[in-house]
C-alpha cells in the first residue's frame, strides 16, 4: 500500500568447523558467519529428522547471508545416530542445550548475553526441550520454528493427534512458527493449539500459515518444488531475520 517492496540484508558467507563437549561426546558444528566486517548477532540453528545435508544445509546459510552468525550442530553425527530416525534420543536435549552455551561462548557473541534459537522439524522439539528441560530460556531471547514437531516422538498416536507437549505451556521467550496450508492434520493441530495456549497466557507467540503450500517448503527438492514453496521460504526467512532483530539487542 505504500508503494515499497522489503529488501533483505545480502551477504557472502564463509562456513568454517568447531565442535564442543556434551558429556562424553564431542559435537560437530558448523559456523556460518557474513563476510563482511560485523558484529553480526549470534544465533543458533537445529536441525530435524533429516539431519544436516547439502539441502537443509541452505536454511543456516540463507539466515547467515541475511547478516547472523549462525551455529549449526550436527547433532546426529556426535552420537553415530542415522538420519531420519524414528527413535527418540533424550541424550539429543542436552547436546541442543550446549549448543545454546557454545554459541554464547564465541569470540563473535562477545557482549550478548542471549541468543535465538531457529529450528525446524524435530528441531523444533530438541529446541523446546533444551529451553524448557533443560532451562536454557534464560539464555535466549526467542524462538522460531518451520513447522515444529510439537509432541515426543514417540508419544501414543492420541497424544500426536490431539496434545501438544507440556513443555509449551511453559515458554516465556517470544516465539513465531511456520507452517503451510497442507501440512499433515496432526502436526498443524498441535501446532495451533500451543499457539493458542500460550496466546492465552498472554505470551508473544504468533503463527504464519502459508496458503497452497505444505510441509518441507524451505528446502523441497528442486524437482518438486513449486513457485508458492519459493514465496513461502523466501518470505520466512525474511520474517525470522527481522524477529530476530527485534528481539536480541
Amino acid at each position: 500500500e505504500r508503494g515499497q517492496i522489503p529488501v533483505s540484508a545480502n551477504h557472502q558467507v564463509a562456513t568454517r568447523a568447531a565442535s564442543y563437549r556434551s558429556g562424553d561426546i564431542e559435537v560437530p558444528v558448523e559456523i556460518h558467519a557474513p563476510r563482511s566486517d560485523g558484529p553480526f548477532p549470534v544465533v543458533v540453528f537445529l536441525h530435524g529428522r533429516r539431519g544436516i545435508d547439502p539441502v537443509t544445509r541452505l536454511a543456516p546459510l540463507r539466515l547467515a547471508a541475511r547478516g547472523f552468525t549462525v551455529v549449526t550442530p550436527d547433532l546426529y553425527s556426535g552420537r553415530f545416530i542415522a538420519p531420519y530416525p524414528i527413535r527418540h534420543d533424550a541424550a539429543l536435549e542436552e547436546d541442543a542445550a550446549r549448543a545454546i552455551d557454545f554459541a554464547l561462548s564465541l569470540p563473535e557473541a562477545r557482549g550478548q548475553a542471549r541468543t535465538c534459537v531457529v529450528s525446524h522439524t524435530r528441531g523444533g522439539y530438541y529446541a523446546l526441550k533444551a529451553l524448557v528441560t533443560k532451562q536454557r530460556q534464560a539464555k535466549t531471547a526467542c524462538y522460531v520454528s518451520y513447522y515444529p514437531h510439537w509432541q515426543h516422538p514417540e508419544a501414543p498416536e492420541p497424544e500426536q493427534v490431539y496434545r501438544y507437549a507440556p513443555e509449551i505451556d511453559a515458554l516465556t521467550v517470544p516465539v513465531l512458527v511456520f507452517f503451510g496450508e497442507h501440512e499433515q492434520y496432526q502436526r498443524a493441530r498441535t501446532i495451533l493449539a500451543g499457539l493458542e495456549s500460550l496466546q492465552k497466557k498472554g505470551r508473544d507467540a504468533r503463527v504464519i500459515v502459508y496458503p497452497g503450500v505444505g510441509r518441507a517448503f524451505d528446502f523441497r527438492p528442486r524437482e518438486v518444488r513449486t513457485f508458492a514453496d519459493d514465496l513461502a521460504a523466501q518470505d520466512a526467512m525474511r520474517r525470522t531475520a527481522e524477529f530476530i532483530r527485534r528481539h536480541l539487542p
